[in-house]
């Protein structure tokens, strides 16, 4: 009687193990290399022109491709990045208007691609104060 109260235990706890690896969702690992380590920031207004800065970081990679382009893809810049190296780019927005902007780096060896967009929005802001006087 021992017996057979001990195995169906295990059978309980063998089945309920099944049950919930079954119904548990695979981790599946993300191969850092094949991501493009790149940055692009915005830096400031010079001249009331934008300034973006394209830093990349820990590049194992020789070689990439940076490409910009505006939203009716034509191509404004480019050029071939070799190793660690920060690029920065003054956008005419006199030329450009309201057209939005993509940064797209691809890399040489495993043409794995990284693209950016950038959109302006200007907005007016005012600020109205009421002060009560004596």
């Amino acid at each position: 009687m021992k017996k057979v109260s001990i195995n169906t235990r295990i059978l309980a706890i063998a089945l309920a193990a099944i049950f919930n690896m079954a119904f548990l969702s695979p981790a599946f690992a993300i191969d850092e290399k094949k991501v493009i380590p790149v940055d692009l920031k915005f830096i400031g207004n010079i001249e009331n022109k934008p300034v973006f800065e394209l830093t990349f970081v820990n590049a194992d990679e020789n070689e990439y491709t940076v490409v910009v382009r505006d939203e009716y893809n034509t191509v404004l810049y480019r050029n071939n990045v070799k190793g660690n190296a920060t690029k920065k780019f003054m956008l005419n927005i006199e030329e450009l208007g309201n057209t939005g902007i993509q940064f797209e780096i691809t890399g040489k060896k495993t043409d794995k691609k990284v693209v950016y967009e950038v959109n302006k929005n200007s907005r007016f802001i005012e600020d109205v104060v009421i002060n009560k006087m004596k």
